[in-house]
């Protein structure tokens, strides 16, 4: 097959041609759209999803969700089923046919609501409808017929398990070597299955407004599915999404918010008339949580270098009617604005590579170089040790990443404890006694997807001694 010429996508709006009638067809043409975004302009999918979905029925919703980061998520391995079919490179291919190509053998191999001809005819349809798909329209007609006809082996295992691994997991073979060599064979391979598996939908009650069963009986009231509760008290796993164009939301009953990084806040456990002080605040789930844990006596500073994220957070705060926060841009890989030792409880969720998120932000593992996580790493060392300046005496830190790099977390802080020896691990962190599970022989805090479904954490309690 003679692939056409590949061209620059064409902006979304611009490509979306003139509208069509059919959900089908518009439902797929969003997900396009998205995908174009991030692969060819550097967007994030979660962040276009939210600005693109929420005015469709829930089960279009789904849709676009599963299409866009199920195509992103299994990129290596729809890649090399086409690179097969065609017996070509894909890098000349029309990028917007490409990623119809890449969408539709998701849909042929990995999800089952359409019959293989529908899935076919609607790939086809969408390359024509697009003016800079059009012209390839013919070729996506003929790799896809071919895809529903065949099944394309996996390379042998045996004779580069690397190779395999990362083709029939979709993950980049520096990324399948360092799981192998963190965690073994056995379990990185569970782990990479768990990066492509859908992040559950987990929210943070906010019980500053109302108790746990009175929260929840008005979710449910507004359409909410409950499913399960989680380690906190606070924690509610949904059977669906959550509905962020209800009553219960504008009323700042609930925050979507990740397990793991509910746990974070948790680990801090800060008194009711502390000072405390978050840094890299935004996008203000873990200070606003503080904000409920403490009460309404506490001081919460919210502290981040980006205008935006914290615009966010103060916008989040607001919702959620949370008083006693404050908000201060500032950059905690400098000097910090605060006088040394003012502290009770701080809060580093430091910035990180984000590889304990490829479940939600399943396009990091396309982005992140293997030097990353040690390019990182002393940032993360610089903002550890200017946020143990602000301790005092007594006082508690926590230090977290999303990362699961050893480079960003154990490495951190051992390096930081050999170089502060005033400070010491809490090993019986307030978390640890509900969820011992979550914890190893150090006192760390680690997660995986594989492991109880949680994102990938690290987080320590570091105590400053009192004498």
């Amino acid at each position: 097959m003679t692939p056409p010429v590949r061209r620059p996508p064409a902006r979304a709006a611009a490509a979306a041609g003139p509208k069509v009638a059919d959900e089908g067809l518009r439902t797929r043409r969003i997900a396009l759209d998205i995908l174009l975004e991030v692969e060819h302009r550097g967007g994030y999918a979660d962040a276009l999803l939210g600005g693109r979905i929420a005015t469709l029925e829930p089960a279009d919703r789904r849709l676009v969700t599963r299409l866009v980061l199920g195509t992103l998520a299994w990129r290596a391995r729809l890649d090399y089923e086409l690179e097969q079919i065609t017996g070509r490179n894909l890098a000349p291919i029309q990028p917007e046919a490409l990623e119809i190509m890449r969408m539709g053998l998701l849909q042929l191999r990995f999800l089952d609501r359409m019959p293989l001809h529908a899935v076919v005819s609607t790939a086809v349809e969408l390359a024509k409808r697009s003016a800079q798909s059009r012209v390839a329209a013919g070729f996506v007609n003929a790799v896809m017929r071919r895809a529903a006809r065949e099944k394309i082996a996996l390379p042998a295992r045996a004779l580069d398990p690397a190779r395999y691994l990362s083709i029939a997991c979709s993950h980049p073979r520096w990324l399948v070597e360092r799981f192998i060599e963190w965690f073994g064979a056995e379990d990185a391979e569970l782990l990479m299955a768990a990066d492509n598996e859908a992040a559950p939908n987990v929210i943070r009650l906010n019980l500053a407004r109302g108790s746990r069963a009175e929260i929840i009986e008005r979710l449910s009231a507004d359409g909410f599915e409950m499913g399960s509760g989680g380690r906190a008290l606070e924690t509610i796993v949904l059977a669906s999404a959550a509905r962020f164009d209800s009553e219960s939301y504008r009323a700042g009953l609930f925050v979507a918010q990740s397990e793991a990084s509910q746990l974070v806040a948790r680990m801090l456990a800060p008194r009711a008339d502390a000072v405390i002080v978050d840094l890299a605040a935004a996008p203000g789930g873990k200070s606003t949580h503080l904000a409920e844990l403490a009460g309404p006596g506490a001081r919460i500073i919210a502290l981040d270098r980006n205008h935006g994220g914290l615009k966010n957070a103060r916008d989040l705060a607001a919702r959620l009617r949370h008083r006693n926060i404050e908000f201060v841009r500032a950059d905690a890989s400098a000097a910090l604005p605060f006088r040394p030792r003012s502290a009770d409880f701080v809060l580093l969720d430091a910035p990180c590579t984000g590889l304990g998120t490829l479940r939600e932000h399943p396009e990091i593992r396309w982005r992140v170089q293997q030097s990353d996580p040690a390019r990182m790493a002393i940032v993360q060392a610089r903002m550890l040790a200017n946020a143990a300046e602000i301790v005092r005496p007594g006082g508690a830190l926590v230090y977290s990443v999303c990362s699961l790099a050893p480079e960003e977390g154990e490495d951190v802080v051992h390096d930081f404890l050999r170089a502060h020896r005033e400070f010491e691990i809490d090993r019986a962190a307030p978390v640890r006694a509900d969820a011992p599970d979550l914890f190893d022989d150090e006192g760390f805090m680690r997660t995986r997807p594989d492991r109880g479904g949680l994102d990938g954490f690290f987080a320590a309690r570091i105590v400053r001694k009192s004498a």
